[in-house]
């Protein structure tokens, strides 16, 4: 301090620095040598005689460009700052550590007109290393950003932002180009508007627990509407970001799964087929399990048809039947019966399918299909539900085509992609040889089936009338049987329909059938009586020429009412009496003209009966497969066809009559035959039974 007094600087003025919290030091002349340090900078330095050179007394780590700043302060009078490292350090802080101070040095003048300098030296270690660590923080957050926009740029997923309520917050180019939807179109929940109909409910809902229980991850699997229209599978995941312990927002990505997702569902589907016809022996049951399979995963109804031929050759031309044995809807539209059976001509559209013997599909107009391509129980349904698509695939078995597959798409749903129309072809590609086993077992069955329907005739076409004519085969039976049915316009105008049954099931059973149906044929022609002397004269010819047969039979005449309508005259022997249905769902059985079964020896005169057929009613004429089952009295099959009836009243008549023989039980070793005649058509749409 004597030092400091000789220099001409006040030591009470100096005392004032001993106790300040930063280290001060007072240097003087050109080389800076020390005249004050106070108890701060002794602490941290050390203790050194007053008139050190400040060069010598703090020669530490510290680099000689540092001191040149003493130089310049003192040559100028400028003050100078400086934050950094430090402008000198003792031998004794030489820690291996990296120190930071904030240095101001300014000019003083001493009472003899000689300069110094006064430093002032702060530490500022620990500022500087949390500014460098936050600038750490800071590059390291743009590297981050910088990847993130980039990977958006390049990445072929959607990579989003939304808010804590899982509002989207962020555009992406990615979304735009795969939906078509612009910023303003899918930021906040607009997005959803992309998502497919059928799948958005359950997308919302599991959106909505994720952000509300704060999920960890979540992960949800949808189909999206591409620009072009078309859905894509995509899979999104979601992670929250959460900051002190809370969610601020979420980020996730869209990923397109669509290759991976048909791979799943192609092995789901032949795996689904595999196990649903393992130890399956009938035909008809493999065939409704594959049904089950198409819908509702390729398409919204499927139907299984065998083609029966009626000529020699059906590739070369010629009338053919398609007999329905299968079907599946998707739940919620109308229920399709399996059983259904109609003559096709050679020219039309499913003739040239079947003759070409591959895949093809036709879209069109909602509820338009082409009107020659499909089987008219099919057409019909598709009007119905507004089907947009159907696809026909020939099942060939043994170089025949034994089978037709239809599948059809309703409404929204878009028409069947090539991808699963080629699905379609694998699945019974892949059921090729089961198929053909069963397919086999039936080959005698279908043989017996087409002779039986050659001995058929189609219901005649009638201004006013519609007749609709059905057949259906015992599924356990391999030979034909006695039941018939018939149809014809005489020349006084009246309709005959006719429904018989010869004893037996064997091919003796068919030939006195088709002999018997022949006679009656020429009866009914030759005289234009009524029924049942028509009967009596028919019964009197099988006495003398089929003494060992009988047969059941109804003959009934449709005629015209002078003031306008129909009456029906008819006759019943031995046979299950005609039901009538009116176009409200009321039922009666015509039993008021009941006579013996034909081949039987009776005196009495046959009866007829008239009845008057109101508008829009239904007769049904049918055998007794219909109605009997073992161990059930009889009545209970009357029973249920009358209210079976009732219910389909007002349905088109091809309806009415597939459906009776589709849902109704009845014996399997029994054929069933019917023939229904409908006034006028009815202008109720098709809506299925309830």
């Amino acid at each position: 301090m004597e030092d400091v007094r000789d220099a001409g600087i006040s030591g009470p003025a100096l005392e004032l620095f001993d106790s300040v919290p930063v280290a001060i030091a007072v240097t003087r002349g050109p080389e800076h040598r020390l005249v004050y340090t106070n108890a701060m900078l002794r602490a941290r330095v050390g203790t050194f005689p007053m008139g050190t050179p400040i060069r010598r007394a703090y020669a530490g780590p510290s680099k000689e460009d540092d001191f040149a700043v003493f130089d310049e302060v003192y040559r100028t009078g400028a003050p100078k700052e400086r934050t950094g490292a430090p402008i000198f350090a003792a031998p004794s802080r030489r820690t291996g550590e990296e120190e930071y101070i904030t240095s101001s040095l300014s000019r003083v003048s001493f009472d003899d007109g000689e300069h110094g300098l006064l430093i002032i030296v702060m530490d500022a270690t620990e500022q500087v290393t949390t500014a460098r660590r936050l600038q750490q923080v800071a590059d390291e957050r743009r590297r981050v950003l910088r990847r993130y926009q980039s990977l958006i740029r390049v990445s072929a997923d959607v990579i989003w932002v939304a808010d804590l309520q899982g509002r989207v917050i962020e555009p992406n180019r990615a979304w735009e180009r795969i939906t078509g939807q612009s910023w303003e179109e899918s930021r906040g929940h607009g997005w959803l508007e992309a998502i497919h109909p059928d799948d958005l409910p359950a997308t919302i809902a599991s959106w909505r627990r994720a952000v509300s229980d704060q999920v960890e991850c979540w992960k949800c699997v949808y189909r999206v509407r591409t620009e072009d229209g078309s859905f894509r599978h995509f899979e999104a995941r979601g992670v929250p970001v959460r900051q002190d312990g809370h969610v601020v927002e979420w980020v996730g990505t869209v990923t397109d799964i669509e290759e991976q997702w048909r791979g799943q569902r192609r092995r789901m589907l032949l795996d689904s087929a595999a196990a649903a016809t393992t130890d399956v022996t009938n035909v008809d049951d493999l065939l409704d399990a594959l049904a089950n399979v198409v819908v509702p995963e390729l398409a919204d109804g499927c139907g299984f048809y065998w083609v029966i031929d009626l000529s020699e050759d059906l590739s070369r031309g010629g009338d053919f039947l398609l007999e329905r044995v299968a079907t599946a809807v998707r739940p919620g539209l109308p229920r399709w019966p399996p059983f259904s059976g109609e003559r096709h001509p050679p020219g039309g559209g499913m003739a040239r399918a079947i003759r070409r013997r591959r895949l093809f599909c036709e879209t069109f107009p909602r509820g338009q299909p082409p009107a020659d391509l499909l089987p008219t129980g099919t057409r019909t349904w598709i009007e119905a539900t507004e089907g947009n698509c159907v696809a026909v695939l020939p099942v060939v078995v043994d170089g025949t085509v034994a089978a037709v597959l239809t599948a059809s798409t309703t409404g929204d749903r878009p028409p069947i992609s090539k991808g699963d129309l080629a699905l379609l072809r694998e699945l019974i590609d892949e059921m090729q040889d089961r198929l053909s086993n069963t397919m086999r077992f039936q080959r005698t069955h279908r043989i017996a089936l087409a002779l039986q329907y050659s001995l058929l005739v189609e219901p005649p076409r009638v201004p006013g009338l519609q007749i609709i004519a059905r057949y259906r085969a015992s599924p356990t039976a391999a030979e034909v049987g006695g039941d018939w049915y018939d149809s014809f316009v005489l020349p006084d105008g009246a309709t005959v329909l006719v429904i018989g049954d010869v004893a037996g099931h064997d091919l003796r059973a068919a030939v006195v059938m088709g002999q018997l149906r022949t006679m009656l044929r020429g009866l009914v022609v030759d005289r234009q009586e009524p029924p049942g002397l028509v009967l009596a004269r028919m019964n009197a010819a099988m006495k003398a020429l089929y003494a060992e047969e009988t047969a059941s039979c109804v003959l009934a005449r449709a005629e015209r009412c002078e003031g306008g309508g129909y009456e029906l005259n008819y006759s019943v022997a031995g046979h299950p009496p005609p039901l009538l249905v009116t176009a409200g769902g009321q039922t009666r059985f015509l039993d008021a003209a009941c006579n013996p079964l034909l081949g039987v020896p009776y005196d009495t005169p046959c009866m007829s009966a008239r009845e008057p057929l109101p508008p829009d009613s239904t007769l049904l004429l049918y055998t007794d497969g219909l109605v009997e089952r073992r161990g059930e009295h009889l009545d209970n099959g009357f029973e249920r066809l009358r209210e079976r009836a009732s219910a389909l009243g007002p349905m088109p008549l091809d309806i009415f009559c597939d459906d009776l023989l589709s849902f109704l039980p009845r014996r399997t070793d029994d054929d069933v035959a019917m023939i229904a005649l409908r006034c006028s058509r009815s202008s109720a749409g098709y809506a299925g039974p309830q």
